[in-house]
């Protein structure tokens, strides 16, 4: 695996709540062509959709714990 983190290349759209993505880079929150919604990715599969951005990144913070 990478030994590098992620968050560092996309710190802007993260910051914006433009989009989401984990340090490993195994999870992201992509937004939903322009729509308030984020389609949640995991190892290259789209995996749920969430309303918001706040939605998508606790989702992924759960989701992560679990494994």
């Amino acid at each position: 695996m990478r030994n590098s983190n992620y968050q560092t290349f996309y710190k802007d759209a993260i910051q914006n709540k433009q989009g989401y993505v984990t340090k490993d880079g195994t999870w992201a929150a992509i937004s939903i062509m322009g729509s308030k919604q984020f389609a949640i990715i995991h190892n290259g599969e789209r995996v749920h959709t969430s309303k918001n951005f706040d939605f998508a990144r606790s989702y992924i913070l759960k989701e992560s714990r679990k494994k």
